[in-house]
């Protein structure tokens, strides 16, 4: 049987077909369709968003030892939350099959950067799956938990954008699903990285890396095509296909794993005259190559930053592309949702001319016209931090310029938490604007902690913001219809002028996500 799948929805299905029985994730474009597939259309699967990246991964980390297969889902920068958790789980190994899938945005089309998780896979010393299409991708991810368990170790799964949201052509199987069983072991020295134990761990990673690259060395997942000797290019995952439709004659070799195969590469770089390495974003694969003495071009030619679309490529190699690129369009920059009740905060922020540590969501377009009243964003949860940061300096040069942070109900609970627990540990007087629409808007409106659903939308705990942020000893916290204009100015007036911690609560569920909310509530 086949089905028109996107990337996403493989992975889901790859999943499924792999008798995972634990799966958890945070939304992020491009990534969070997994979650949202397995919750639909494969129930039996216990999923979650979880409060963060972390979260997810330690979850995942637990559901192993318990005896299952389990998978975390995220986007890349959501693997740096997850990193502490990552590098020394590659030292514990896993019971049951875990993996990580995580979906890289080349393009940056809804991302702070582009940070390619090639590089962790290396550093950390585990494998990495890179799938070309839907069909790999579900294909890859069975073979992803199967690889854990026969190597000990947690594997990463990468996606990009273009293979997470395309459709492609998937054979389907029929699942191979048992019943879970409980088969959690005591085993300290393998569990319990201490230096006691962790010091031996490090060899064995060592060692293990070496049959990974053994094992990939005859991995089917690589293509070898030889057409013309003349040219031969090295290429990986997505890539390959534009690679095919730019360089039809050319003899191709295409990565599918990490560790890549070094003396299968070796092999095929002999049968040819000249040799590229053609990769997206980092030189990943040219840079072991060069190590190893291969004689290539690589980044010399192939931009290092971006997607490397067919044209793209064309251009590197001097091809004429003037009957390849479409037509100019007008560009259409993001804008935020009529109506929406981020508007009135930022135009107040703006008259007031408030200094803005921003954050990641739908409000980072506050930044932008017609608005222009956010000043920073660098990651989720940094905009409490930064203004603790202002606050000192502030304090230091006697000066009192106004300032807030301004960050979403759900980065809030993601990663804000912490930073102002650290501002009422440390009497910071930060002056702090939670967006709390109820709702992950950016990614696809799903629910958070305050919307008093699950991933399943299912009734579930609706925490109370405001009663968490006095449960931190927080005492000033005001809540705001933030359509009442003038209302909120005057709060956001009173509070820049006390020199004390003050938190207002701009109280308004998104005007998309509250359909949603509402339907499911009434159920």
């Amino acid at each position: 049987m086949k089905a028109l799948l996107t990337g996403n929805e493989a992975i889901a299905r790859g999943c499924y077909e792999a008798n995972v029985w634990v799966a958890t994730g945070y939304p992020g474009t491009p990534s969070s369709e997994v979650i949202t597939t397995i919750s639909t259309l494969y129930p039996e699967i216990d999923s979650e968003w979880s409060i963060n990246e972390k979260v997810a991964l330690e979850i995942a980390i637990g559901a192993s030892l318990g005896g299952v297969r389990s998978i975390a889902t995220m986007k890349h920068v959501g693997l740096n939350v997850a990193a502490d958790a990552l590098m020394t789980l590659s030292y514990t190994g896993v019971n049951a099959g875990l993996v990580i899938y995580v979906a890289d945005d080349p393009g940056m089309h809804s991302s702070q950067n582009e940070q390619d998780t090639r590089n962790y896979a290396k550093f950390a010393k585990i494998p990495l799956f890179e799938p070309m299409d839907s069909n790999e991708a579900k294909n890859f991810t069975k073979i992803a938990f199967e690889i854990s368990e026969d190597f000990d170790t947690p594997v990463i799964v990468r996606g990009v954008t273009r293979v997470a949201h395309s459709k492609s052509i998937v054979s389907l199987e029929e699942p191979k699903r048992s019943k879970p069983e409980y088969k959690y072991k005591k085993n300290v020295a393998k569990y319990t990285m201490m230096p006691l134990y962790a010091i031996p761990k490090h060899p064995f990673i060592i060692e293990r890396y070496k049959k990974l690259r053994t094992f990939s060395e005859n991995f089917n997942g690589h293509i070898e095509e030889y057409n013309s000797y003349e040219t031969g290019i090295i290429t990986h995952g997505l890539i390959y296909n534009y690679v095919k439709e730019v360089f039809p004659q050319a003899s191709i070799f295409k990565i599918g794993m990490y560790p890549i195969p070094i003396e299968r590469l070796r092999e095929f770089a002999s049968k040819v005259k000249k040799l590229y390495v053609i990769e997206e974003l980092d030189p990943v694969i040219e840079e072991e190559l060069k190590a190893s003495g291969f004689n290539l071009t690589g980044k010399e030619l192939i931009p290092i930053t971006g997607e490397l679309l067919p044209d793209r490529i064309r251009k590197a190699f001097g091809i004429n592309t003037q009957n390849y690129y479409p037509q100019e369009l007008p560009p259409r920059p993001p804008v935020l949702c009529k109506g929406c009740g981020h508007i009135p905060v930022f135009e107040v922020l703006k008259e007031l001319n408030v200094t803005v540590m921003g954050d990641i969501g739908c409000y980072t377009l506050g930044a932008l016209p017609p608005y222009d009243s956010m000043d920073t964003t660098i990651c989720m949860g940094a905009s409490i931090g930064m203004e603790e940061g202002l606050k000192k300096v502030q304090k230091l040069s006697n000066k009192n310029t106004p300032s807030f942070a301004v960050i979403g109900d759900s980065t809030f609970f993601h990663s804000g938490l912490p930073h102002l627990l650290n501002a009422v540990y440390n009497n910071i007087p930060i002056k702090l604007i939670i967006l709390d629409n109820r709702i992950t808007a950016m990614t696809g409106h799903q629910p958070t902690v305050s919307t008093g659903l699950n991933n399943k939308f299912q009734s579930t705990t609706q925490i109370d913001l405001e009663n968490l942020i006095r449960g931190f000893g927080v005492k000033r916290v005001r809540k705001v219809n933030p359509y009442k204009k003038e209302e909120l100015k005057k709060i956001i007036q009173e509070e820049l002028s006390i020199n004390e911690i003050s938190v207002i609560i701009a109280d308004e569920i998104c005007i998309i996500g509250e359909n949603i909310i509402k339907k499911f509530k009434n159920q």
